[in-house]
């Protein structure tokens, strides 16, 4: 695969990830500054960054890449809800990250430590 098609195919799951797969309940739930009665936040935001972890990780085949992708999205999902960065930036964000992971996944030395 080259690197537009793994571009392609993380920016889909990122989508999937963050819109359907997320759902309303995650989207509320995850949020420490609002939440819901008898659902820690912070384990709807790991559950929520564990999807996007899962994607990047078997997108890439790398299971460091998905580790970084779970805290990236993690600390970032949690600088949206206090009000730190805005919607447009949180996704400003993921969207590098991806291409961040897909230039890691490219580079020959990567290939064995990955």
């Amino acid at each position: 695969m080259n690197g537009w098609e793994i571009m392609g195919l993380l920016i889909v799951g990122h989508a999937l990830a963050d819109y359907p797969l997320q759902g309303d309940f995650l989207a509320k739930a995850k949020n420490h500054t609002a939440p819901l009665p008898g659902m820690p936040w912070y384990q709807a935001l790991l559950m929520h960054s564990i999807i996007h972890a899962g994607f990047v990780g078997v997108i890439t085949q790398s299971l460091w890449l998905g580790l970084a992708e779970l805290v990236i999205h993690a600390a970032t999902d949690y600088a949206k809800c206090a009000g730190k960065i805005s919607f447009n930036q949180d996704q400003a964000i993921h969207i590098i990250c991806k291409a961040v992971w897909v230039v890691v996944v490219l580079q020959p030395w990567a290939r064995g430590f990955l």
